[in-house]
């Protein structure tokens, strides 16, 4: 199946550690998939709490066995696909995806490529300036962006104080122009520096989160909280006057904001008050597959149920209680420990007969007899096995009824069997059939009584065989006149299989 291959290529992919047969037997039971959809279950079904986590490539699968209830998943059910979908992206590989890095040129050689197609180099990393040089002329270009805010006046509204201004101009679009200034300039510093303040006074860099307003923003959180991140819709329905990429760069400038941990959080406890605190009440009713022998010792239930059986699971002999597991008539059972296991993962501890089959051979059973396929059942005990193997097969026979056989002769060109043949799904109308033969018998008979024949003659449809079975009637549908009592136009060198059809 689908969750096997993708277990087996995790295991693959990820180096996991050797395990054992039972130990991947085990794990089965511990993968869940994730659904979208939603189902309401009363509260009394609560029998406990357990933890899911997606599976991550670092993970130790043999860990999750010695955690009682802990589950993992890594596939999700798509219900109207109808199949199983991985929960997270995968990094693609090749060279479809990773671009190709050249070596590089040796001392001396050229490059030959299309210069005009290639990216245009922002920094340098082996400039001649120092560490500490850059990080000097950085300041100096937070000093002049402050500076610049001062100056102007619709900054100044924005930013009354003096610590506000400070921290706009020590945002990154201050700092990606100082370093793009130290490039253009050949990372002359006193270049640079007479660039950062030309004669018309010093430079102002402004982001998205600057240049947009407090209403444009409050516009966009309503956005957000209605269309999510669909910014398309959000630019066509409340910010129409702003480009896609200016709203894109707004909210990825807005999450890092004390505005959006603060909405995060109260979203957090809103939905925290809408957890109900449910009661579960003791859950009192007796398990229906529960054995309880008549006599048997208190401790010791079942031991009445069938000797010689053991657990289906754990092959044991001796279990504190002991539960019915499978089909009534197969006599299986389990033991306590088992039992608790079996309900809370929904398998055996150990691979069964038919798991074991399914590994080894992986074609399918189809061919097999029912006997065959119920001995590889896990409900049934090897007992019960050599049963139903020994069985002998029930034989029968169909046999179809002349009028039937009649049927087919009469209306082939509306029964069309081997066109019938090739489609054995395709439904046959009988009734229409059987109608169909009969007004053709009746018609027979309205000829013949036209004909002038006396009224006490019947019409009959004589089928003549040969003496050989497999080979077809000499005559087909051949009508012979009969009185009361004596036969007309029998030839003496009849075969010796023929009847009759009276109408």
């Amino acid at each position: 199946s689908l969750a096997d291959s993708n277990a087996r290529e995790f295991e693959e992919e990820s180096k996991q550690p050797g395990v054992s047969e039972q130990q991947r037997h085990q794990l089965k039971h511990r993968e869940l998939f994730l659904s979208r959809q939603f189902v309401l279950l009363p509260a009394t079904h609560i029998r406990g709490k357990c933890s899911v986590t997606l599976l991550n490539e670092t993970d130790i699968l043999s860990q999750y066995l010695e955690k009682e209830d802990c589950f993992f998943y890594s596939l999700v059910f798509d219900p109207v696909q109808k199949t199983l979908l991985a929960d997270q992206g995968e990094i693609r590989v090749g060279c479809k995806y990773q671009a190709e890095i050249p070596d590089r040129l040796a001392e001396g050689e050229s490059d030959n490529r299309n210069q005009q197609k290639m990216e245009m180099k922002v920094w340098d990393p082996d400039n001649p300036l120092t560490d500490r040089q850059i990080d000097q002329f950085l300041v100096v270009a937070r000093a002049v962006g402050t500076f610049a805010r001062a100056l102007d006046c619709s900054s100044s509204i924005r930013q009354p104080s003096l610590h506000m201004s400070a921290a706009a101009a020590s945002r990154d679009i201050t700092l990606f122009h100082a370093m793009d200034t130290l490039q253009r300039n050949g990372y002359d510093l006193a270049k640079a520096m007479s660039t950062l303040v030309p004669q018309g006074g010093p430079v102002l860099c402004r982001d998205e989160m600057e240049e947009w307003s407090a209403s444009e923003a409050m516009l966009f959180e309503e956005a957000l909280e209605k269309y999510g991140k669909d910014f398309n819709d959000i630019r066509q329905d409340f910010l129409p006057w702003k480009s896609l990429a200016s709203i894109v760069q707004f909210y990825y400038m807005w999450k890092t904001t004390d505005r959006y941990i603060q909405q995060k959080r109260l979203k957090a406890a809103e939905a925290d008050s809408k957890l109900k605190q449910v009661y579960i009440p003791t859950y009192t009713k007796p398990n229906p597959n529960q054995i309880i022998s008549v006599g048997s010792k208190p401790g010791m239930n079942g031991a009445g149920f069938q000797k010689g059986l053991t657990c289906e699971s754990c092959h044991t002999t001796q279990s504190a209680q002991w539960y019915a597991w499978g089909p009534p008539n197969m006599q299986c059972r389990l033991c306590a420990s088992c039992w608790i296991y079996w309900k809370k993962y929904g398998g055996l501890k150990t691979p069964t007969q038919l798991e074991g089959e399914s590994l080894s051979e992986p074609h399918s059973r189809g061919h097999l007899s029912r006997p065959e396929a119920q001995s590889l059942s896990p409900y049934t005990t090897s007992a019960n096995r050599a049963k139903l193997l020994a069985k002998n097969r029930q034989t029968f026979l169909l046999q179809t009824t002349k009028l039937t056989r009649l049927a087919r002769r009469m209306c082939r060109d509306l029964l069309q069997p081997r066109r019938a043949a090739r489609r054995p799904y395709a439904p046959i109308n009988a009734n229409a059939i059987k109608a169909e033969c009969k007004g053709r018998s009746g018609g027979a008979s309205g000829r013949s009584g036209c004909s002038g024949q006396k009224a006490e003659q019947r019409p009959v449809f004589l089928w003549m065989f040969n003496d050989s079975r497999d080979s077809r009637p000499q005559h087909l549908g051949r009508r012979v006149d009969m009185a009361p009592g004596r036969r007309r136009g029998l030839n003496s060198e009849a075969p010796s299989r023929a009847f009759f059809f009276v109408l």
